[in-house]
């Protein structure tokens, strides 16, 4: 009876615990943009604490890269994924302000490895392998670091430990209060919680690096074909979408496809623009 009690206390204080942290910690880091982004995000971490963490890491693969002489080897390719990078940072006002005084770098990294990334506060590395194995064209290096710098604007590492803290402290509650092994409430967590949300994250960054490589002048219509060498390379065996962080291929890219009329516009102004600023000179 006394155990009844207390595991029912328990169970009422984690569950004041997440509604309060909830209140407190629901926000959305970004404007919605012409896609229309309306999601709100778990935040009960600082931004501070992520980024700081974020380019401390950034810095010593740096200076791993640059002691190995695999960092910004081959000065046309790094060129041109700056030149890439800069247009798609010009835009990230649209979503957040802020953004724009981001202490933002770019360093191409010499692997084969198929891979870039945006680390929280605007780190961005781009991999060789990823260009030259899938021959990127300057629209699909747009789009695939449009979607990374997505990622930071949506600061998504940041929501991703909020919901780790409190999902842990859930968890915990109900494991003590229940007797139910803490191993197999953190599986049922990452099953029913984390993965879902990876998921959903990574389409969200698609989308909202569908409108900044649009507005930067690049052509939305071209992000789809990324997915479609990545089939090409892996024989179409990318495993089963529930299970992984990222959606599949076949999901992905109908779900870029289906937004590109949404940005279309944005990009028939783009090149409208630069247009008029060639003919300036």
């Amino acid at each position: 009876m006394a155990f009844d009690i207390f595991s029912r206390r328990l169970l009422r204080m984690g569950s004041v615990l997440l509604t309060s942290a909830t209140l407190l910690g629901c926000a959305s880091t970004t404007n919605s943009g012409a896609i229309g982004l309306q999601r709100s995000q778990l935040m009960l971490i600082s931004s501070e604490a992520i980024n700081a963490q974020a380019a401390k890491g950034f810095q010593q693969l740096t200076a791993d890269a640059q002691s190995k002489k695999k960092l910004n080897t081959n000065p046309a390719m790094t060129q041109r994924v700056r030149r890439i990078g800069q247009d798609l940072i010009g835009q990230v006002g649209v979503f957040r302000p802020d953004a724009r005084n981001w202490a933002w770098e770019i360093n191409v990294f010499e692997s084969e490895d198929i891979n870039a990334f945006c680390a929280p506060g605007g780190k961005i590395g781009v991999y060789t392998g990823l260009i030259n194995q899938l021959q990127l064209t300057d629209d699909e290096i747009a789009a695939v670091m449009g979607h990374e710098i997505a990622h930071a604007l949506r600061e998504h590492s940041r929501e991703q430990a909020s919901q780790k803290t409190i999902s842990s402290l859930i968890t915990s509650t109900v494991a003590a209060a229940t007797g139910m092994p803490g191993e197999l409430m953190d599986a049922g967590s990452q099953m029913l919680v984390h993965l879902p949300n990876s998921r959903a994250m990574e389409l969200e960054s698609d989308v909202i690096g569908l409108e900044l490589m649009a507005r930067a002048g690049y052509d939305p219509r071209h992000a789809s074909s990324i997915w479609r060498k990545m089939q090409q390379i892996t024989g179409g065996q990318q495993g089963a979408a529930f299970l992984s962080t990222h959606p599949a291929g076949d999901q992905r890219i109908a779900e870029l496809d289906a937004y590109v009329p949404k940005v279309w516009p944005l990009y028939q102004a783009a090149l409208a623009s630069k247009g008029r600023k060639a003919l300036a000179r």
